[in-house]
């Protein structure tokens, strides 16, 4: 029995100091990202920042709330989609989205996300969840890309100086091609597994899922969408960026749309999204500097904001065992 004790309070103390790293490392990448911006420093940011009273009480008020109006839609997307598996509350919901962002910080494309979020749940339950948080990305993706494809093909039918480099293009078309091909050919393999699931039975899952809530779930990530393009558009704003409002969301959509593309690491998105949007942003005459300060901007907001409350939850959560069904 006293042996049975120290293995419970070891297994207790090993799951507290991983729960202490993932927060530590979060916090230590964040640091070191902000420490290591090489375009612009958080100096200059302040100072800019500063300089256009955008620090001002009425414009914070409103960039959180469309920060907060973003990330509970996504909360609410999650409650809505993992409905048929598990009922969960808001809260609960709230404490697996951010939970898992903190958690997938350091993971190429936030791909920790899945093994974050399947943890909330009981074992038997993990695989469906995994599908369930592919098709929450999936729509919010498909999303981007249907709106991404509007505002480039704005970009190139008004702007006659939107330079390809089409030898780069020519790549970049075989490479997707040939990626497209190689998940044709995985999709009618049956020995293919995703998430434990064989093709032909995660094509049925798929087909099975109620399609109420995968409309419900399409119309959350049109909402965020509108809320943080907004977001982006009302910081130009701040800045004094004086641009008509179509060039400035096609050139938002589009940005979008690439980086949504882009493989990365999460704490490098703001590097990514900086270069991207100044290079979009160019073809509108917008200063550099202007746009790397909104892209820093969208980052805290989005980002690194939430995910410092996340690692509350982090630091909250309890193992879920499969005797607790």
């Amino acid at each position: 029995m006293t042996a049975l004790i120290k293995s419970y309070k070891t297994n207790q103390l090993f799951f507290i100091l991983i729960k202490l790293s993932i927060v530590i490392a979060s916090f230590a990448f964040i640091y070191f990202k902000i420490a290591g911006l090489e375009k612009i420093t958080y100096t200059d940011f302040f100072n800019i920042i500063s300089s256009k009273n955008i620090l001002s009480i009425q414009n914070i008020l409103v960039l959180l709330v469309l920060t907060c109006l973003n990330w509970s839609l996504e909360t609410l997307k999650w409650q809505s989609l993992v409905h048929p598996i598990k009922k969960i509350d808001f809260k609960a919901a709230l404490a697996q989205s951010l939970g898992s962002l903190t958690a997938s910080l350091f993971t190429p494309n936030r791909i920790g996300e899945y093994g974050a979020k399947a943890l909330y749940f009981q074992p038997n339950l993990r695989k469906s969840i995994l599908l369930i948080n592919f098709l929450s990305n999936l729509l919010q993706l498909s999303i981007t890309i249907c709106l991404g494809g509007v505002g480039l093909s704005y970009l190139w039918l008004n702007f006659n100086q939107l330079a390809l480099d089409y030898n780069n293009l020519l790549v970049y078309a075989l490479f997707i091609i040939v990626i497209l091909i190689t998940l044709f050919v995985i999709l009618n393999n049956s020995k293919y597994t995703i998430a434990g699931l064989s093709i032909p039975k995660l094509k049925q899952r798929i087909s099975s899922y109620p399609k109420r809530l995968l409309t419900k779930g399409l119309l959350y990530s049109f909402c965020r969408y509108l809320i943080f393009s907004f977001q982006f558009y009302f910081s130009l704003q701040l800045f004094q960026v004086n641009i008509n409002y179509f060039d400035a969301m096609s050139v938002i959509m589009s940005m979008y749309l690439i980086v949504s593309v882009l493989p990365s690491i999460f704490i490098f998105d703001v590097v990514i999204k900086g270069s991207v949007s100044v290079y979009l942003f160019s073809f509108l005459d917008v200063n550099e500097l202007s746009v790397l300060c909104i892209t820093t901007l969208m980052w805290l907001l989005n980002f690194v904001f939430p995910s410092l409350i996340g690692s509350y939850f982090v630091l909250s959560f309890k193992p879920v065992k499969s005797a607790a069904l």
